[in-house]
């Protein structure tokens, strides 16, 4: 008996551990969600995944919305109007964003938007927020390379 109760103590106690891990592995992907640079805090209204969905909708041609995924990632589905350019890549592809342009930047999770944030501050931008994940948007997912 008191076998038996020791195994179910020990499965309840891995349990609860795997389960709070789980949920501050959860908490941890939107960490960085709305930090902006020092003009990006105007992007802030574009946070939720709704608002997004209505600049999706109706783009302005000064606001920039930037997957900084992997090409193969960007290709098989991403926000509509986005832009691909794979965090990898940003050093050698900078030039190719204008520092006058709002950047909506999102990722798989957030941190890659957060390291392409924080070279995009390095090399002078300030109209920028990270969005976060991907798994925010609530739309369609456009497939293939815009044009």
């Amino acid at each position: 008996m008191k076998s038996t109760q020791t195994h179910l103590s020990k499965f309840v106690l891995l349990t609860l551990l795997l389960f709070t891990g789980l949920a501050f592995t959860a908490a941890a992907q939107s960490v960085y969600v709305g930090q902006a640079g020092k003009e990006g805090n105007a992007l802030k209204k574009y946070i939720e995944p709704s608002d997004l969905k209505k600049l999706v909708d109706h783009p302005t041609d000064s606001i920039w919305i930037i997957d900084v995924r992997s090409e193969k990632a960007y290709l098989n589905g991403h926000i509509p109007t986005a832009q691909s350019f794979p965090a990898g890549t940003i050093a050698q592809r900078i030039n190719e964003i204008p520092k006058n342009q709002y950047l909506i930047i999102y990722c798989t999770v957030g941190g890659n938007a957060q390291i392409v944030s924080k070279k995009l501050k390095k090399a002078g931008y300030k109209r920028y927020i990270n969005w976060g994940s991907i798994s925010r948007w609530e739309g369609e997912r456009e497939t293939g390379m815009r044009h």
